[in-house]
């Protein structure tokens, strides 16, 4: 199947209860976003020290992007297709994403978060209704070293973990971060520090 063709089929996703167990409905992923369907998300944030200090990777998204473009977010994220679970799909959208390859029990499980919000982009309303494992991973490369999915990810940047939490407190830079999210990173990476 071409990438041409692979756009042109409408991705479907798991409708799923509040604790994001399926519920057996599929949706497709823009109705998910026109209706606010609660459907799942995986993310993950790579983490490394670097100078004694502990740094997370942000990722810009593209112009492009349906909600917040050109905001800083989560290192890796993305939906989960109809009959996939969470970890296979963390580690797919890091390879898609990101060109960075993992096992799956490298991946620290942070906790789950669930949200909903409706807001304006490119002219039309759009709803969010996630269920979404958070997971965070060490990951000592530098920004040239990872290879971007260009209509996803514009750049990535290492922060100061403390420095990026103050300034996604003040909206200092643009973003779509959970304060609550960084939070619970760095609340679950404590035993691995």
């Amino acid at each position: 199947m071409t990438e041409k063709t692979k756009h042109l089929i409408e991705e479907q996703l798991d409708v799923v209860d509040e604790k994001g167990n399926p519920t057996g409905k599929v949706v497709s992923r823009r109705k998910a976003h026109e209706c606010g369907i609660r459907h799942r998300t995986s993310h993950v944030w790579l983490i490394r020290k670097k100078g004694g200090k502990l740094q997370v990777l942000l990722q810009k998204r593209s112009e492009g992007k349906d909600s917040y473009p050109g905001c800083y977010d989560i290192s890796s994220a993305g939906h989960i297709p109809a009959g996939v679970d969470f970890l296979p799909s963390a580690l797919r959208e890091l390879s898609e994403e990101l060109g960075y390859h993992e096992k799956a029990e490298e991946l620290i499980f942070c906790g789950q978060r669930s949200f909903a919000f409706s807001q304006n982009f490119h002219g039309k309303m759009f709803h969010d209704n996630q269920v979404s494992n958070v997971y965070a991973l060490w990951a000592d490369r530098e920004p040239e070293d990872f290879i971007l999915q260009k209509e996803e990810v514009t750049e990535v940047k290492w922060f100061d973990f403390d420095d990026c939490m103050e300034k996604v407190r003040e909206n200092r830079i643009p973003n779509c971060i959970f304060l609550s999210e960084l939070e619970l990173v760095r609340e679950g990476i404590k035993a691995f520090e």
